[in-house]
């Protein structure tokens, strides 16, 4: 144990935030997230951890709405993730009754950023140690997905992932970003994503929980039948390239 983690504004000597840092190992502890935005759509992704029988689902979801057209989904600490979105929901409720417009996907994003940043320089508290990425579609249209982690600083991307597998998911999207941004349809780009969480952790699709938000749509989360028939889809996709590929061997 350092002295220099006892409190959050405290510098080590080689100029680090301890307790940003260990909020940032709780990340990717976490849950595996994955999120891309194609010119149709916005998928948010996340692996589920199993649940109890006796448990009722819907209070597991880690795939929460922040207003009709944004949803956020997060890896680390649950209770921390839940803090921060009732904090962006009254957020964005206030920007609708202030400003009579939906706020924007970087307006929230900026806001959670700012939070953070905040609690890692006051004495009595800690970083939140969760990182988050927001998904939505702005006023005119344009999709739009963004991270932030426990530090307070936040970027937008095309598609992005964090938590335990965040690299294993992070080689698969970095391998397809063309046929990611080419994907004609929300169901191609669902199929991405079940493939990206499927690549890293070879979980049933029970284990999955998927969100697809379209412009001016409802929030669409996906069916477990859904997710079923693209994981059984994967895998016989799979299976045909291995044959393939003894087949090229074999020559």
């Amino acid at each position: 144990m350092s002295r220099f983690d006892e409190s959050v504004n405290i510098y080590s000597p080689d100029g680090h935030l301890l307790q940003v840092e260990y909020a940032q190992e709780a990340v990717r502890k976490g849950s595996t997230v994955v999120g891309l935005r194609t010119k149709e759509c916005v998928v948010l992704g996340v692996e589920k951890r199993a649940i109890d029988s006796l448990q009722i689902e819907r209070t597991s979801r880690k795939i929460k709405k922040i207003d009709q057209h944004m949803a956020m989904t997060f890896a680390g600490l649950t209770a921390d993730a839940r803090v921060l979105v009732s904090r962006a929901q009254v957020e964005a409720q206030s920007h609708r009754l202030n400003f009579d417009r939906p706020a924007s996907v970087e307006y929230i994003t900026r806001y959670l950023a700012r939070l953070k940043q905040t609690y890692t320089q006051s004495v009595a508290r800690r970083p939140f140690g969760v990182s988050c990425l927001i998904g939505g579609f702005d006023e005119d249209g344009r999709p739009r997905l963004f991270q932030t982690d426990p530090s307070g600083i936040y970027y937008e991307w095309s598609a992005n992932t964090t938590g335990r597998l965040g690299q294993t998911v992070n080689e698969y999207l970095e391998k397809n970003t063309a046929a990611i941004s080419r994907a004609p349809d929300a169901a191609s780009a669902m199929k991405h994503v079940v493939r990206a969480l499927f690549t890293a952790t070879s979980l049933d699709a029970s284990f999955y929980e998927l969100a697809v938000l379209r412009y001016r749509q409802p929030i669409e989360m996906v069916k477990p039948e859904t997710l079923e028939y693209l994981l059984g889809v994967i895998k016989q996709e799979a299976v045909e390239e291995a044959l393939k590929q003894r087949r090229r061997n074999a020559l």
